[in-house]
């Protein structure tokens, strides 16, 4: 039995629109998702069932309005400084503690270490979690900068690195350093 061009094209289209169903960021989802669903209206179009085209066209459609939607939101970014013996930071940490340890093997909250702690908050939503200590008076070193799953989109990094930058070099530190040994951590840290 041999499976020609045609039929390849819609098991791989529909194995996309699997994977795009796995997805915990809603962004992955709507890419993954636009792809999978044009190439299932294209492959609709060429075998000629009409349905399955127009169908899958209309999620594309769908999928487009969305991303341009999530692209073009004007968010508000804020932090919210918390103290190191707040109860809803230890609930917070206790909470996400199983992905926080695949991002951060062995990590565990210091209270005492901490000098700077704030939430990410996103629309006044918990979006994330920064923690740091001061080293060598003048460096920042990170402990723990968490993003909740349906916030990864690098905007929170782009938030703490780049506008929070100024407060940083305020409060008198010359340089941040972050440590991991999660390679999708590095590829947060880098963008």
């Amino acid at each position: 039995m041999q499976i020609d061009f045609l039929q390849w094209m819609g098991y791989v289209a529909s194995v996309l629109i699997m994977v795009s169903m796995m997805m915990n960021s809603i962004i992955k989802f709507r890419w993954i998702n636009l792809v999978g669903a044009l190439s299932f209206s294209t492959y609709g179009f060429l075998i000629h069932a009409y349905p399955v085209g127009i169908l899958n066209g209309i999620i594309v459609l769908v999928d487009v309005y969305y991303l341009i939607n999530i692209y073009s939101k004007k968010e508000t970014f804020e932090i919210l400084e918390i103290n190191s013996e707040s109860e809803y930071l230890k609930l917070f940490l206790k909470f996400h503690d199983a992905r926080i340890q695949k991002i951060l093997p062995g990590f565990q909250y210091s209270p005492d270490r901490n000098t700077v702690s704030f939430f990410i908050l996103r629309n006044t939503a918990v979006a994330g979690m920064f923690l740091a200590h001061r080293e060598n008076e003048t460096v920042l070193h990170v402990g723990l900068d968490y993003v909740l799953p349906e916030y990864k989109d690098f905007k929170n990094g782009k938030y703490v690195y780049f506008k929070l930058k100024q407060k940083f070099i305020d409060a008198g530190y010359t340089s941040v350093v972050a440590k991991g040994n999660n390679q999708n951590y590095f590829k947060y840290l880098k963008n």
